[in-house]
């Protein structure tokens, strides 16, 4: 299966510390399939609703990321892209210095 990517990602706050990348339809779908029931309401349903459709080639796929970046803004989950924090960098062995 082709997986339908946005022309950007969406970044959603799961935890306090912890940021989703959403880069595509499927991954929209999943995280608000993965939501629990006490978080849903209609602006989820119409989300989920507008991502399926998108997935299914009935919307496009710019509707798709507006749905979730706008479920996102309601919640109060969207989030900027995050900076890359020094942690997430992973050095490579050696540091890059020749030994002679």
């Amino acid at each position: 299966m082709i997986s339908k990517l946005f022309d950007r990602p969406v970044y959603l706050k799961e935890k306090k510390d912890l940021v989703r990348e959403v880069i595509s339809v499927e991954d929209a779908i999943d995280f608000l399939e993965e939501l629990p029931e006490r978080e849903r309401d209609v602006v989820h349903d119409a989300a989920l609703k507008t991502c399926y459709m998108a997935h299914d080639g009935l919307k496009p796929l710019r509707a798709a990321r507006d749905a979730i970046r706008a479920f996102g803004k309601k919640k109060g989950i969207l989030v900027k892209q995050p900076a890359v924090q020094p942690w997430m960098v992973k050095t490579p062995a050696g540091g890059g210095r020749v030994s002679l």
